[in-house]
């Protein structure tokens, strides 16, 4: 369940749009903050503050990589596997990473630490084959730099929130 901070964040969300169904994204990304992930429960809760079907917003969370339904590592590695990346050698990044921490694509390590994503499009070809570790974009990225990236990671702080809630009220 919600706070009532965050209800109220939401509701106040929408009032800044013309339509308030506008505000679902940035909401979304809202009760993801506080949550740590979407289970249906809270996108339930969510459609009731915007009076939509259910299944309106599962359909926004299971289309955009950004939300989650289950819960994630504290440090989440997204591998971009777009044609850039992958011309460039994603795949094997993504192979070995994966074969390091014992998971496939979508899973997180069994002590929860961490979560490897293969994500579709990351937005940075220039930097291509790369990778988002938590909050930081990195590339290019060789085979040989994993171990490097996997031992900082462990020794920060974790994935962010995407959107806070004091973000949301200084909009």
């Amino acid at each position: 369940m919600l706070s009532e901070e965050t209800r109220k964040a939401i509701l106040d969300l929408q009032a800044l749009y013309p339509e308030k169904r506008s505000a679902l994204i940035p909401a979304l990304h809202l009760a993801q903050a506080e949550m740590g992930y979407l289970p249906r429960e809270i996108q339930n809760e969510v459609a009731s503050l915007f009076e939509i079907d259910p299944n309106e917003v599962n359909a926004v969370v299971t289309f955009y990589d950004m939300f989650f339904e289950e819960p994630l590592g504290k440090h989440v590695i997204h591998v971009c596997k777009n044609v850039s990346c992958m011309l460039r050698g994603s795949d094997g990044l993504l192979a070995r990473l994966c074969q390091k921490l014992r998971v496939s694509p979508g899973e997180t390590t069994q002590d929860g630490v961490f979560t490897v994503i293969a994500s579709e499009c990351l937005a940075a070809c220039d930097r291509a084959p790369m990778m988002i570790v938590d909050d930081k974009v990195m590339g290019p990225v060789e085979v040989g730099d994993l171990d490097r990236i996997v031992d900082e990671a462990k020794k920060g702080h974790g994935h962010p929130s995407p959107i806070s809630i004091k973000e949301v009220e200084h909009a």
